[in-house]
């Protein structure tokens, strides 16, 4: 199938459209990026302590993110599937259930990071300074109050994308970003709230996000939106279809974070120094993966209405297409941060370990993600439009153990490398992933998987 015979096809869509869809898509992550160095430096400020503290905290609530965004994918793969077949109804169906299922399975999980939260303080982070402590209690007391919120704007903002309408997301990341940012500065420098502030800041946003984003879904001249009468009613054969793919990518996603989580209790041990150089090396270094982050929805978006229409030369076109886009603009963004660096480092009230350890490990991930991120975190969202999740899964988490969590104790310990070994690590796992998922994509076995 020449590009003559895709473009007769509905869901063709125009490099003009995949501008429209895939550049809010980057300024969006630009901007959550952009708040959480914000962020930050606003708390460093308070010193280094509050620094690593909420960095310990934050990935817990990563990991959390991770799971709702994975349960949104799975919506969004089975609402573009039904798209592609032209089937509306059950489409605006399964965006009720993806709403209904996130929040349940939210305050769910709120109230048991509740009940756990000693075993996570005292267990998982294992030995830390006291004051970095108390910091991570703070904020973890506050922030868990917003999980429902923060899995509700992540399910509203995968059904807008789905529709290929992207900016509804951006304006309203623009919103929660500003609230936090300015709420930062109000309580933080103006009441002297520290940590606190932060965190309050963080849960008023994100409150007011998503109550907006399910406001707009509400408005039936939106191709997908929620039904009314709303229902309460679990409709458990649509929901099966999402968890189908929701589930799987959700364990990829937490076994990826828990396994970050693990590794992160190997750095508590190279001294706060390195807490601190991995904190902000973890916000430059998504700045480097930011288009790639960006683009993975609009790869979902994309090829799962072709494969809901069984059109996988479609699918096969626009991954060729927009791996070329996601590796000129890694290539762009990584420069631009390597070029910055010293400028950036120098916002940071760190120490100067940390600010050595942050140059290594920045420049070492710069290099490497314009070479392989592409391939091991873009290009199987193509296979996971098209419902082949499991193999995804299965090899994500084995590449996790095998090469990311044992690499890291055996080079970062053993062999001494400290946090800049956990990062070889890390790039090591990725580039496992990168060639078996090339493989499976150049097969057909991924094909004729359509759950819709």
């Amino acid at each position: 199938m020449d590009l003559a015979e895709i473009k007769e096809k509905p869901y063709y869509f125009s490099n003009r459209a995949l501008k429209r869809l895939i550049a809010p898509m980057i300024i969006e992550q630009f901007l959550a990026i952009l708040v959480g160095m914000s962020d930050s430096i606003m708390v460093a400020t308070v010193g280094e302590h509050a620094v690593s503290g909420v960095s310990l905290v934050d990935n817990i609530f990563v990991l959390l993110i991770y799971l709702f965004a994975a349960l949104a994918t799975g919506g969004a793969v089975v609402m573009g599937q039904y798209l592609g077949q032209n089937k509306h109804e059950k489409a605006n169906r399964a965006v009720n259930q993806l709403i209904l299922f996130t929040a349940l399975f939210a305050i769910c999980i709120m109230i048991g990071l509740y009940l756990a939260r000693n075993l996570i303080l005292h267990r998982v982070f294992g030995a830390i300074e006291a004051n970095v402590m108390e910091a991570s209690k703070t904020y973890l007391l506050i922030v868990s109050a917003s999980i429902p919120f923060i899995a509700l704007y992540n399910a509203g903002a995968a059904v807008f994308r789905t529709m290929g309408n992207s900016k509804v997301p951006m304006y309203l990341s623009m919103m929660m970003n500003a609230i936090n940012v300015g709420g930062n500065a109000i309580l933080i420098f103006g009441f002297g709230m520290g940590v606190a502030g932060a965190a309050t800041s963080t849960l008023v946003s994100r409150v007011i996000s998503a109550v907006a984003i399910i406001f707009l879904l509400c408005s039936p001249e939106h191709l997908l939106h929620l039904e009314r009468p709303f229902s309460f009613k679990l409709d458990f054969g649509m929901l099966k279809k999402i968890a189908y793919i929701g589930i799987p990518n959700g364990l990829e996603n937490g076994m990826f974070q828990l396994g970050k989580i693990m590794v992160l209790s190997m750095i508590t041990g190279f001294g706060t120094a390195a807490i601190a150089a991995n904190a902000v090396s973890n916000i430059i270094a998504t700045f480097q993966v930011l288009p790639g982050m960006s683009v993975g929805m609009a790869v979902i978006t994309v090829c799962s209405r072709c494969v809901g229409a069984g059109d996988y030369e479609a699918a096969r076109y626009y991954t060729r297409k927009i791996l070329k886009l996601v590796h000129i603009l890694i290539i762009v963004f990584s420069v631009t941060t390597l070029v910055a660096l010293p400028g950036i480092m120098h916002l940071y009230n760190l120490s100067d370990d940390a600010m050595t350890f942050t140059k290594q490990i920045i420049w070492y991930h710069g290099i490497c993600c314009m070479l392989i991120w592409p391939e091991a975190f873009t290009l199987p969202n193509t296979l996971r439009a098209a419902s082949d999740v499991k193999f995804c899964m299965i090899l994500s988490i084995i590449s996790m153990w095998v090469f990311r969590i044992a690499f890291s104790y055996i080079i970062g310990v053993r062999m001494g490398m400290g946090v800049l070994g956990v990062w070889i690590a890390m790039t090591i796992d990725w580039a496992v992933r990168a060639v078996l998922f090339i493989i499976r994509y150049r097969g057909k076995r991924w094909q004729h998987k359509s759950i819709a």
